[in-house]
């Protein structure tokens, strides 16, 4: 946002100059990051107005596409700021007030962000980048940011396979960091097979994460006592090395924590989760509450849990990241530029039943190299196909448990009844959909078409 000088208001025991970009309350300097200084003064130049979501969205990032969870992210943080009134009020599923009466001290015009570039198309696969012009935003999203906000004490993001989790677990750090929390991230894929050899290992490789993340002076093995329990070791490292050195809030984030679900010792992390989440009714003042854990899985975790009065994954704020509406493959289809209309929307969700990736992949496919939606409908089961590369990796991970695969087959060619075990197997793998095994279907069309050619 571009602005001319003498610009200054007082509103409530504040005082704010937009030329020098500084808040004041009373003789005290606020400092308010940039897009929460942008965002302040959007709101006080309209004082008393309600500002539509879409409004504010294309006032604070007018070059970008984002969703209502990054400007929820940016009131909330606000308000924190603000914290001694009720300075910006909710107008229910519309937008924003900004209430207390301003007294204008100096004022001239100003002018109005332009928006302009055009959209960078990016190769599907992975996790989208924060910026991406290509994230759709589901319900979680807004959800995990909420709970971010709160301080819970335990986030879980449940979903399948390439259903957009990590993306999700992104942007709700970056609104942690938004809030001033610190991050700390652990991505179980990027640990080696020695780290899970025993609990003992792997609590000490999060540590030495978590140490090399917020730069710790020391190693942690250097105080990691042999004579006490793993779990104590991690836990009093926490205590110690880091909400101890800093009373900032903290998210400790693990991704794919699905890897342990299998190993024994997996109980014995799970419980120390819990007994942190315990602690703030236990110890209200003590030092848990500024630290909240925020966890992504694909896997039934009540599966491997015997004692549910243990598991972390029974409290706390849950959250399932489901496959795409129709509504929302429209959302994404307007971000490639309206490549298709709405019949042919409706077709492709049936096709590719909602999943993000294939979703990505297909619009890609059709916006990169002009294919058509006939064309890509007739291809799309075949091995030199848009998704062929996909569907072999799914077909080879499938033959990799030789028991899961006949009763699979069964249920593709036959539509025999699966176990309970691997229906849920196969539904954490992204491979069927349903609510229980009473219901499984297979996840997409695409993926009925190809699994009964390739395991008739």
């Amino acid at each position: 946002m571009k602005v001319h000088n003498d610009e200054e208001y007082e509103f409530g025991a504040y005082r704010l100059n937009v030329s020098e970009c500084r808040l004041w309350r009373g003789s005290e300097e606020i400092k308010l990051r940039p897009k929460l200084f942008s965002l302040l003064v959007v709101f006080i130049r309209h004082q008393g107005r309600m500002l539509e979501k879409e409004e504010l969205i294309r006032s604070l990032w007018p070059d970008s596409i984002v969703e209502d969870s990054n400007l929820t992210v940016t009131i909330n943080a606000l308000r924190a700021v603000l914290s001694d009134g009720t300075y910006i009020e909710t107008v229910s599923k519309r937008g924003y007030r900004f209430v207390p009466e301003v007294r204008v001290v100096r004022e001239s015009a100003f002018l109005q962000p332009t928006s302009g570039a055009g959209d960078l198309i990016e190769p599907p696969g992975g996790a989208l980048p924060l910026h991406s012009t290509l994230y759709i935003a589901r319900r979680p999203d807004d959800e995990f940011c909420h709970a971010i906000a709160r301080h819970d004490s335990i986030v879980l993001v449940k979903g399948a396979r390439q259903v957009g989790k990590t993306s999700l677990l992104a942007r709700g750090l970056e609104a942690a960091r938004m809030l001033d929390a610190k991050v700390l991230l652990i991505d179980f894929q990027h640990l080696g097979p020695e780290a899970f050899e025993t609990i003992d290992k792997l609590l000490l490789a999060m540590a030495e994460l978590i140490a090399y993340q917020i730069e710790l002076p020391s190693q942690p093995n250097e105080n990691w006592d042999a004579c006490l329990y793993a779990s104590i070791n991690f836990e009093r490292f926490l205590r110690r090395e880091v909400l101890a050195r800093d009373e900032s809030c903290f998210v400790l984030a693990i991704d794919e924590i699905d890897r342990i679900f299998n190993h024994k010792y997996a109980g014995e992390l799970f419980s120390l989760f819990r007994s942190w989440h315990n602690a703030r009714a236990l110890h209200p003042s003590g030092p848990w509450r500024r630290l909240t854990i925020a966890i992504a899985y694909a896997t039934e975790a009540h599966l491997f849990i015997s004692d549910l009065n243990q598991s972390p994954f029974n409290v706390g704020t849950r959250l399932t990241l489901d496959d795409f509406t129709c509504e929302q493959m429209a959302q994404l289809n307007e971000r490639y530029g309206g490549l298709l209309v709405d019949d042919e929307i409706r077709r492709f969700h049936h096709l590719i039943g909602g999943h993000p990736y294939l979703a990505q992949r297909g619009l890609y496919e059709i916006h990169q190299n002009k294919t058509s939606l006939e064309a890509l409908e007739q291809n799309a089961d075949h091995e030199d196909g848009p998704f062929g590369d996909h569907l072999n990796r799914l077909l080879i991970s499938l033959k990799q448990d030789r028991d899961l695969l006949d009763e699979f087959r069964g249920f593709v060619l036959s539509g025999s009844r699966l176990s309970r075990s691997v229906f849920y197997r196969l539904r954490s793998a992204g491979v069927i959909s349903g609510e229980s095994a009473d219901e499984p279907r297979p996840r997409c069309d695409l993926y009925a078409r190809y699994l009964k050619k390739h395991l008739a």
